[in-house]
């Protein structure tokens, strides 16, 4: 299932084998959690270099359907995607749509935001639901705790996501399909260590780190990932769930990361953000209203091969929904050559210069930045809460 083919520090290059095609990792999985890359289609996540992409069970099963995607032959045969697939669980729903959610013993109940009805998420069914979509990669179910949770809040969540990842691996029997576990516990290092062993005993073929990039700052992302891979098995994949900025993966490979998956590059295009050598673009700006040159001169994406950063500024100025679309290609080339390079700088032992000249150049969003997003995001999220009262 996984191959370590070298390391480079604690920086390592593998390969993912799955019934649908290896995945060279280090691996960044584009985000497709209805089932698409929002703005594209399959033939353009290929043709940008993407091997595996990820998928939503909590979404799928609302909308359209297990039943319907299952009728197509899974989401493989519904979004026209014949790669690799890891679907979540449903879990980080727990954790992102908790105004519409209860957690029980048995599992979680969801208010759906788009109807008010309620459903029932088990470990065993939400197993069930996954392999009926058909998944290469699959998740058990768990309970992510907020960024500063109180120790009781993190007893329970470790508690429950050890017994569902058992109930889980009972429950899974569709053979070329593989279950990952998932590693709890916050910013507590003996929650964390008391998951990782008990999850790592159960003998996934593969391990998740969770519960990081949920409002914590990046030192405490870094110390948590550093604590935890030691614990995790050499020979098995591991995968730092939701974590997708530049900075962050060079940084998390660096500490013995194999995948990752993050909505950021495709959300922060759709607000005309774009990734550059020297960190963001915000092509919004009125000084790039007669910019003449391209994104980046040393892309050869679609978007850098054929329009110039004055083109997309006015897209964007007039709200036409081709600015999503090259925006989004443009940011999807960015991060899937960014593991390309990084990969090959493992395979020949320079990862180290390559970190090094990635951070005299790359410089990410302060804190405070990152900070006022967050509370943009729970304003966001308090609007939704109060419509559906």
């Amino acid at each position: 299932m996984f191959t370590l083919k070298c390391t480079d520090g604690l920086a390592r290059a593998g390969i993912l084998h799955t019934e649908h095609g290896d995945v060279p990792t280090p691996a960044f999985m584009p985000v497709a959690t209805q089932g698409s890359v929002k703005t594209l289609d399959s033939t353009d996540v290929s043709d940008l270099g993407a091997s595996i992409v990820l998928s939503n069970t909590y979404h799928m099963y609302l909308r359209p359907g297990v039943e319907i995607v299952e009728k197509f032959g899974g989401l493989h045969g519904f979004m026209g995607w014949d790669a690799p697939i890891l679907t979540d669980s449903g879990g980080f729903q727990g954790f992102s749509l908790e105004h519409l959610r209860d957690v029980t013993d048995d599992g979680l109940i969801f208010k759906s935001h788009f109807d008010g009805t309620l459903h029932d998420f088990s470990p065993e069914n939400v197993i069930d639901h996954q392999e009926r979509l058909g998944a290469d990669i699959i998740m058990v179910l768990d309970i992510c705790p907020p960024a500063g949770s109180a120790d009781i809040q993190l007893d329970k969540a470790v508690e429950l996501t050890s017994k569902w990842a058992v109930r889980s691996l009972n429950a899974h029997s569709r053979s070329g399909q593989e279950l990952f576990g998932i590693v709890q516990g916050g910013l507590s290092k003996a929650h964390r260590e008391k998951s990782a062993d008990f999850i790592t005993s159960l003998g996934f073929p593969g391990y998740a780190i969770g519960g990081v990039s949920v409002g914590e700052s990046k030192s405490n992302t870094y110390d948590v990932v550093e604590f935890t891979v030691p614990m995790l098995p050499e020979g098995s994949p591991r995968y730092l769930m939701g974590v997708g900025s530049p900075e962050d993966l060079v940084e998390s490979v660096a500490l013995g990361i194999d995948m990752f998956d993050c909505v950021l590059p495709t959300r922060i295009a759709r607000n005309g953000s774009l990734l550059v050598n020297s960190g963001r673009m915000n092509v919004d700006k009125s000084k790039y209203s007669n910019f003449e040159g391209p994104i980046e001169t040393d892309c050869n994406c679609y978007t850098c091969t054929n329009h110039s950063v004055a083109y997309l500024h006015h897209l964007f100025r007039t709200k036409e929904l081709l600015a999503y679309r090259l925006a989004t290609i443009h940011n999807l080339s960015y991060v899937l050559r960014l593991m390309k390079d990084i990969r090959e700088s493992v395979l020949s032992g320079t990862f180290e210069q390559y970190r090094a000249k990635f951070h005299s150049r790359f410089i990410p969003p302060d804190e405070e930045t990152r900070r006022i997003q967050k509370r943009k995001w729970l304003i966001s999220r308090k609007r939704i809460r109060e419509q559906l009262k």
